[in-house]
């Protein structure tokens, strides 16, 4: 999302790793024990599954979670959770989509809307946000994988969308529905990605001061919290004068 991944590195530089690796762990695992129970178990037969193991690699998850969460899926011993998606708005209109996995909805819907309102948003109907967004499939290089043309020529072989290339690295945007067979041929040229998956991408974005991010900064860390939250997406701008003083 705009300007989420400086937030998450704000997010580290608070000293707040090892909470939020673990949380990120736990989340990870449940995408896999989902998308191995809904499916074959060897993620070569199971496009869904092996977008959720790639991007916990991506996020150094140690093999052994990823094993496991896979063999929970497999005895049959894990829980039965419900996907959810969740549309609101938070502070200075910014539109929010939370994505949630959930074996209690009633508590995750209570959760959501209680936070939306504790941090100055509120809680819509479903669609009262989405179609600000498109879902997209999302892949990214770090800068060293090849110069903006090379990248540009390998992702319109394999099917690609669009490329943004920068000195942080590159994002290749796909159909949503193209994404396993463009990483798969990204892959093949490129090497291995830092991340695969599956993105809302903002049509429009709003620019905020430095009250509206510390705002929406409070708000989707708030979110984020919560252990039934997979994804918080948001279409906000913020510019780097206002990212160095949160």
């Amino acid at each position: 999302m705009a300007g989420h991944s400086k937030w998450a590195n704000i997010q580290h530089r608070k000293g707040r790793q090892d909470a939020v690796r673990s949380k990120l762990f736990s989340k990870l695992s449940k995408e896999i024990t989902v998308a191995a129970k809904m499916g074959d178990p060897d993620p070569d037969k199971n496009p869904r599954l092996r977008l959720a193991v790639k991007e916990a690699k991506s996020q150094s998850m140690p093999k052994d979670n990823i094993d496991r969460a896979i063999k929970k899926a497999i005895g049959g011993d894990a829980e039965s959770y419900d996907e959810i998606r969740y549309e609101g708005y938070g502070p200075s209109g910014v539109a929010v989509i939370v994505e949630a996995m959930t074996d209690n909805r009633n508590r995750t819907a209570s959760n959501v809307r209680s936070t939306f309102s504790k941090n100055g948003g509120n809680l819509g109907e479903t669609g009262s946000v989405g179609f600000m967004f498109d879902r997209k499939g999302q892949i990214t290089y770090p800068a060293d994988a090849g110069d903006a043309d090379t990248i540009m020529m390998a992702a319109i072989e394999a099917g690609a969308e669009d490329v943004e290339s920068s000195e942080d690295g590159h994002v290749i945007l796909t159909a949503d529905t193209d994404l396993n067979d463009v990483s798969n041929a990204l892959e093949a040229e490129l090497g291995e990605s830092e991340s695969t998956k599956l993105i809302w991408k903002p049509q429009t974005t709003t620019e905020l001061d430095l009250d509206g991010a510390q705002k929406l900064m409070k708000l989707i860390a708030a979110l984020e919290d919560d252990d039934d939250v997979q994804n918080v997406t948001a279409n906000f701008e913020i510019s780097d004068e206002v990212m160095e003083q949160l």
